[in-house]
This record gives C-alpha cells, structure tokens and sequence, in this order.
C-alpha cells in the first residue's frame, strides 16, 4: 500500500491552520436553531472571553428560539430563509428584547445565509443541514473566513468546486468522525499516513440482515442508541447513508484515496475515528459522545477550549467493540464510494435522490430497504458524470433537481406496488 503525496494540501490539514489568530473570536453561526447551532451557541455562552457572535442564521421554523438566541447573544444580524417568516421574526425579536431596545439588522430570502458567511469575522460555523448549505460554504470560503464545516452535503456535492476555492486548512471540520481524524492527524506526516478508519455505531439495526430490515418503523429508525440528532441524520445514521457521506467527506478533506479509508462498526461511539500509520501504530481519538467537543474545535483550533464537553470517568469500568461493516444489510458505504469515485455529479444526485427518499420513508411512502434500493436505482440512471473539474453550482443544482424528481418518481410507483 503506498503512501500519500505530499500535493495537494489537504482541505483540513491540523498542520496548515488558514488563521490561527487567537484571543477572543468573532463568529457567524449559520443554522442556530439545529442541534449543532444549539450546541455551539451553548458553548459560546460559557466562554465569553473566548468568541463572541456577531451573525445568525435559521431556516425560520423556530423563529422564538431565533429571538432568544439573538437577544443572549447581542448579535447585529439575524436572517431566516423563509422571507415570510420575516413578520413573526420581527414580532418576536420585539417580545425577547423589550420596549426601547434597539433591534438587530434581519436578512430574509434563499441568499441570506451566504450573504452572512461573507460577512467580517473570524470563523463561519456552517450548521446547515442539507445541500443548501453549498452557497454559503463557498461564500465564506471566498471571503477568506475561517470554516467549521458541520455541512457535509456543502461538500459532497461540491467538492471540485470547494477544493477550488479553500486555501490549505481553511476547514476545520466539525463532524465528530473527521474532528477525530482531523486531531490524530496532527501527530504525524502526511506520508506516514497508511489508512483512514472511520467508525459507526452502527445505528439501531446493528447486527440485523437485510430481511430483518423490511419492516422496520419510523419509530424505531428514529431512535438512534447513542446520539440525539434530527430526523434526516438519524434516519442516514440508520441506513448507514451518514457514514458513505463521510467516506466521501474524508477523501477529500484529506485528500486520501478511497481504497485506504476504513469503516469499522464500534456501538459505544466513545472512538470517533482512527488514523494508522506505515509503522503500524493506530492513533484514536475518544470521549464520551458529545458534538459540543467537535464543535470546539472547530470554533477555537489551533487553542482548545477547556471543559468545552465531558471527559470519562476511568473509574468506571467499560467495554469497547468493534465490528467490521455488514455490507449486504448495509450497502450505502459502497455505493458512497461508487458515486465518489465517478465525481462530477454523482454525489450530488446520491445526496439528492437519498434526501428525497428518507421523506418518503418518514411520511410513511417508502419502506426502510426502499430507501437504499430507490437511491442505487437513481445512481444507474444517471449514469457516469463528466469529470468535476469543470463542475458548476447550476450544475450540481440541475442535476439534484432530477434526482429529486426521479427518487419522488420510483418512491410513487413502489408505494402503488406495495398497494396492489
């Protein structure tokens, strides 16, 4: 097995910090009202000398929360990406902040977001779920902003297009799994390194074949064993999708081909990922499972922030598994590597297509295998894309629109199938 070259430089490289300026950092937090935004707003609040928030952004659904965020955080900006939202964000910022108070700027519309990630600070913290998420990762990357990539759609299905425009290191990811590769990383070369290992909690149809899976419930996809996630992810986290869009994200944060990167199944989820080494020694990084200690490092590298998330208890006895991937009940991670091996498109039409069907399934249209089995079919459909060098946003827009109408397509025609 050969090594890395030393070019090009890795998206996310712990040696290559873009702007490793320390003291207390402004931040735009792009999707506050998620669970990463939450989170990362948690940690903000605990460390006032260390960041202060200058921007928010939401899709609008949770406009109260939205308000409160901004009046803990005094921010001089809030957008949402629903403008009708605008209104009752208005009304609300007004409730939270009280009479005479003046009121922070509102950006509204599908270009608000990005239009907050070019804005002047230090760091960006995209938390954005879904593909929408790629205008805003490339605005900040254009700005010059130091970016914590909690969006890994932005670059599944740009990749060529953020590998462009990303200056060596300007990524810290925040992904647990590529956090813990990103820190193992910084104890060694790049040509020392022999293998990427990813690991998976397997969801909660560890151990299941495919046949055990056809029933499986909303419900029961839904309740993931370790994490507390959305639907989209948990349900990913539940097919193994999750874990084939961080096989792509590896490979090109850290510019490893594919046939060296590794998925183990480890239930615990206290090892987020693995580095090995040519000599044979594997570094592993480990804490209790908890995005809070991601997301400080993505807001605070190359400084850590104390206490930022719990540490174990070596008191307590524990037992550590790993497994290696069942990949006939789970055939995603392959098919993950497929679509990143042809680029171009093809991962965005994965995403798409798997985005669509995971709708599906949660509104009770599409059993759990048909989500696997909807996405391969869309893949085959689209065949093998041009190669991504010269691959455009409306590119990648055009292609995911027709995946999307294709998976709403077959998902239709399987459900009316099912009811004959």
């Amino acid at each position: 097995m050969g090594v890395m070259s030393d070019s090009p430089a890795p998206l996310a490289d712990p040696h290559r910090v873009f702007d490793a300026a320390v003291g207390r950092r402004d931040l735009v937090i792009l999707g506050s009202t998620g669970s990463i935004g939450t989170q990362a707003i948690d940690l903000v609040l605990r460390n006032p000398g260390r960041f202060r928030v200058t921007a928010l952004s939401a899709a609008g659904g949770r406009v109260q929360l939205l308000a409160e965020q901004a009046r803990q955080l005094r921010v001089r900006t809030v957008a949402v990406a629903d403008a009708d939202k605008v209104p009752a964000l208005r009304e609300a910022l007004r409730e939270a902040y009280g009479a005479g108070e003046p009121l922070p700027e509102i950006l509204a519309g599908p270009d608000a977001a990005a239009e907050l990630a070019a804005s002047d600070c230090h760091t960006v913290l995209n938390g954005i779920t879904g593909s929408i998420g790629l205008t805003p990762t490339l605005a900040a990357l254009k700005a010059g902003r130091t970016l914590a990539l909690a969006n890994k759609e932005s670059l599944i299905v740009g990749g060529p297009l953020v590998k462009a425009l990303a200056a060596p290191g300007q990524i810290i990811p925040v992904d647990s799994e590529h956090a813990a590769l990103f820190q193992a990383l910084a104890a060694g070369k790049r040509a020392d390194v022999r293998k990427l290992v990813v690991t998976a909690s397997g969801g909660p149809f560890r151990g299941r074949t495919r046949s055990e899976l056809a029933d499986v419930t909303r419900e029961q996809a839904l309740a993931h064993p370790t994490w507390a996630m959305g639907p989209v992810i948990t349900v990913n986290s539940a097919t193994l999708v999750n874990k084939g869009l961080e096989v792509i994200e590896a490979h090109l944060l850290y510019d490893i081909p594919f046939d060296r990167i590794e998925v183990v199944v480890h239930p615990q989820s206290y090892v987020h990922s693995m580095v090995e080494f040519t000599d044979g020694s594997t570094l592993a990084q480990a804490t209790p499972p908890d995005m809070r200690g991601p997301i400080a490092i993505g807001l605070g590298w190359p400084e850590r922030v104390p206490d930022a998330a719990p540490a174990f208890d070596w008191t307590t006895a524990s037992s550590w598994e790993f497994f290696p991937l069942d990949t006939e009940a789970f055939p995603s991670v392959g098919l993950a590597r497929h679509v990143g091996t042809l680029g171009g498109t093809a991962p965005a039409v994965f995403n798409a297509a798997n985005e669509e069907c995971v709708d599906a399934f949660l509104a009770g249209r599409l059993p759990f295998n048909g989500i696997m089995d909807t996405v391969t079919a869309v893949v085959a459909e689209h065949g093998t894309p041009a190669t991504g060098t010269s691959l455009t946003v409306a590119d990648v827009l055009e292609a995911e629109a027709w995946a999307r109408s294709r998976a709403r397509e077959l998902s239709a025609e399987a459900t009316a199938e099912a009811h004959v």
